[in-house]
């Protein structure tokens, strides 16, 4: 009704609420919260033209923003973003003629009008793991592409696959992707069809699981790490040719995690994922006890899975016993006692991080932790400890030695300070991790190689957008 007033120019006298402020203004002069102030306020909206009108002029310019115009604009640029324009030039397998293999079906329906490619047919595609969590994004914006046909060697586990579908894929692709550099890569490495491309994305444990000693590198066009510091620890300990090894950074979504901040957000901390016990919840609780000393105001919500959730997990004396602890200290201490959210897991965490002004990592060990990126892009600061190659993928004003550190820095911001350190890593995390700029990446990692990886933090390899 506020709307449907303002369309036709009317002030409105509505009651004063967060949703009220954020559409009109907070100085709105028409806040009423209580039959007497809905008298008083008609009262001096009558006795003075320049009230009124202030309040139609707000009321009718926030109404233009649900036109149907608006709301079909809006609407479009879903679509524009579900649906990408495909790329130029589109492209093309070079060998057409090959049958296709009867049983592999696409992990995402494809447009059902998708821009015809060239007369030697789309680009074929494999992608190939038993977990394609961490590939869901750049999966779905292949299989919606025009130019490309995508298909799916979905491994049952780690190393159990059906040896049938993946030779039919293997003769049929032009590219596979291996998720995971694991028993699929080692597989595709040996059975890779002459003249197709292969890209192995390897992430952190398969390193110390030994895989790619068992990778006939020869086979790999391109091997992708989402680090520059796992990219140096991927050429040395599996003595791999520098130029193979590629850096492509996860890719978090501006246009979903930049919303406005919820009141308090300023004192509120923020973890997401404390699985393995490597994720250190004890040097957070370290944070958040040294911050309370001086100031009651701050919280820790923790988004996350527990550690009973995960079999792998809980069987172990020492990950039970470090979970025993952080609880029971929450539970204990004077400082910690109420300050401790706990929240489940899940897929909401660009509406969860609305609450959150700074995002915390405080692991042993990451490959990349993309927490603090989807932290950055909402505009909570980011506070790291300096796990080792932090500082290849984030800026080292956000990098600490300690938790004592952590939580000086934290301090240290006042209200216009953490506005702007948030506004700050906002823009570096849009132009690092773009998803346009992050899907061109892996689009030109379809058809050509990428310069291998080098030091440095990933968004000044980027450049400026």
């Amino acid at each position: 009704k506020v709307l449907e007033f303002g369309l036709l120019g009317l002030p409105v006298i509505l009651n004063r609420t967060p949703m009220h402020e954020d559409l009109l203004g907070a100085d709105y002069p028409l806040f009423a919260g209580s039959l007497s102030e809905v008298a008083d306020t008609a009262a001096e909206a009558a006795a003075d033209p320049a009230v009124a009108q202030l309040a139609a002029a707000r009321t009718a310019a926030a109404a233009q923003s649900f036109t149907l115009e608006s709301a079909a604009g809006r609407l479009r640029g879903y679509l524009d973003r579900a649906f990408p324009a495909p790329p130029a030039p589109v492209l093309a397998h070079p060998e057409p003629g090959r049958p296709v293999p009867a049983r592999p079906v696409p992990a995402h329906p494809v447009p059902a009008h998708p821009v015809p490619g060239p007369a030697a047919g789309p680009l074929r595609v494999v992608v190939a793991g038993h977990d394609l969590k961490f590939f869901g994004p750049i999966l779905e914006y292949f299989s919606d592409l025009p130019g490309l046909d995508v298909r799916v060697d979905h491994w049952l586990a780690l190393g159990r696959h059906s040896a049938e579908v993946s030779t039919a894929l293997a003769q049929w692709a032009d590219v596979v992707i291996c998720e995971w550099c694991g028993p699929n890569a080692i597989w595709y490495s040996r059975h890779k069809r002459r003249g197709s491309r292969l890209i192995v994305r390897l992430h952190r444990f398969e390193l110390s699981a030994g895989y790619p000693n068992l990778v006939d590198i020869k086979a790999v066009d391109q091997v992708v790490c989402v680090s520059r510091h796992y990219a140096r620890l991927c050429r040395e300990r599996a003595g791999w040719p520098a130029g193979k090894v590629v850096t492509i950074p996860n890719m978090v979504d501006e246009a979903q995690f930049d919303r406005r901040k919820l009141e308090g957000a300023r004192h509120h901390l923020g973890i997401i994922g404390i699985v393995p016990a490597r994720k250190r919840l004890d040097l957070a609780l370290d944070v958040l006890e040294e911050l309370r000393r001086d100031d009651d105001r701050y919280l820790l919500f923790v988004k996350s899975g527990m550690p009973w959730d995960h079999w792998w997990v809980w069987r172990k004396a020492e990950e039970r016993a470090h979970y025993t602890t952080a609880l029971r200290r929450i539970q204990r201490s004077a400082l910690l006692r109420g300050a401790v959210v706990f929240d489940e897991a899940g897929p909401d965490v660009a509406g969860w991080l609305r609450r959150v002004g700074f995002v915390l990592s405080t692991s042993d060990d990451e490959s990349f932790h993309v927490a603090p990126a989807e932290g950055m892009v909402s505009r909570a600061v980011p506070v790291l400890r300096h796990w080792p190659g932090a500082e290849t993928t984030y800026d080292m004003r956000w990098i600490h030695r300690n938790p004592a550190d952590m939580a000086r820095a934290i301090a240290a911001l006042g209200d216009d300070e953490w506005q702007q350190a948030g506004d700050l890593a906002h823009q570096q995390a849009a132009d690092a991790f773009a998803v346009d700029r992050v899907r061109r990446s892996w689009l030109d990692l379809l058809t050509s190689d990428l310069p291998p990886a080098v030091p440095g933090p990933i968004y000044e390899l980027l450049g400026a957008p």
